[in-house]
């Protein structure tokens, strides 16, 4: 049986060497140390065998086991490497090549500054309004009755205002103030909401002013809401927005829908309030206009103003952007030049 062995493993090793591929090496693993193969088929005449020999001629098989399972091992792994370095040199890449490169799309500025805005309000508890509650054709009811804009105020003329032939009463808005009202309609207080959105007016396009742009409307009603509250969230609006805390101030202003009203400034961020061209030598920038809810806005709405108070503010998305990244024509935002477009 030793002999028997010895041969089986002289055979063996000479078939490992003579072996061309992997699958060779499959077929004489198979042969010889498979269940069914030659050298399990002598271990299973060991039974048959004194203690003495059962010891010898089994370690001889183990020992010429592992020598066979070790030189197949290292066969494969001589045969894989080949495979693998000839695979490599066939799917060569050569790094010398110029790079392929896809362009890809981004948010447009107008896009990632409303989405900054929307995102610091949201983190001072305010909701965005659904689209439903923010239409842009809209009638002069939502546009102007119900935010207490008189009949003959000089923002209904036809120079101000785009109306759709042929339909009564019907126009693309001019602000997104009348989310305000769609907003408070049969809704109980209290209410904390941001509109963004697209406006219209009919004006004569320059580098400060276009017949479309965007805006952002906000509104918060409810108990004992004062003009201190509105001077706190615009301020740390502004803080946040500009990155630090700035100066500001509130000047006397008046709109149809808020009493008192305010313009807001900041301190010019060009000059650092020392007076410069962009802010005409003032050392002031405007940036949005507010102030606290009219009580015939409230009873618009069926709110009742001895109970509940409010305040109100609208800023213009292109003007912020054009503060904050130093544009001096609105025009680029909406001319597609790449130019301008790939700087942001």
């Amino acid at each position: 049986m030793k002999e028997q062995l010895e041969k089986i493993y002289s055979d063996a090793s000479a078939e490992i060497e003579k072996s061309a591929s992997i699958n060779d090496l499959d077929e004489i693993k198979a042969k010889y140390l498979s269940r069914k193969g030659e050298f399990n088929e002598i271990k299973k005449n060991l039974k048959n065998l004194s203690d003495t020999d059962k010891r010898i001629v089994g370690s001889l098989a183990n020992e010429i086991t592992q020598k066979l399972e070790a030189s197949i091992k290292s066969k494969y792994d001589e045969f894989y490497k080949k495979e693998l370095d000839a695979k490599l040199l066939k799917e060569r890449i050569d790094i010398t090549l110029p790079g392929k490169f896809d362009r890809m799309g981004k948010a447009h500025p107008l896009t990632t500054t409303t989405n900054e805005i929307v995102s610091i309000f949201q983190s001072l508890g305010f909701s965005v309004v659904s689209n439903d509650k923010s239409p842009e054709v809209e009638t002069e009811y939502y546009n102007f009755d119900a935010l207490n804009v008189p009949k003959d105020h000089p923002a209904r003329d036809m120079q101000d205002t785009f109306y759709v032939k042929h339909a009564s009463n019907v126009i693309l808005r001019s602000q997104t103030s009348g989310a305000q009202i769609h907003a408070m309609e049969g809704k109980n207080p209290p209410i904390r909401i941001i509109a963004p959105g697209r406006v219209y007016r009919n004006e004569n396009v320059n580098a400060r002013k276009n017949n479309f742009f965007h805006q952002i409307e906000g509104l918060y009603v409810d108990k004992d809401i004062t003009f201190g509250d509105l001077k706190g969230v615009l301020n740390e609006f502004i803080r946040i927005y500009f990155g630090a805390s700035r100066p500001t101030r509130f000047r006397n202003s008046f709109f149809p829908f808020t009493e008192p009203s305010a313009e807001v400034d900041v301190q010019c961020i060009m000059c650092e309030g020392k007076g410069c061209r962009t802010c005409s030598g003032t050392g002031w920038l405007e940036i949005l206009g507010s102030g606290m809810v009219d009580p015939n806005v409230l009873r618009n709405v069926g709110i009742d103003p001895d109970i509940y108070s409010g305040f109100a503010f609208g800023m213009g998305v292109e003007r912020l952007a054009m503060l904050k990244y130093a544009i001096d024509d609105i025009r680029l935002f909406f001319n597609n030049d790449e130019r301008f477009l790939n700087q942001f």
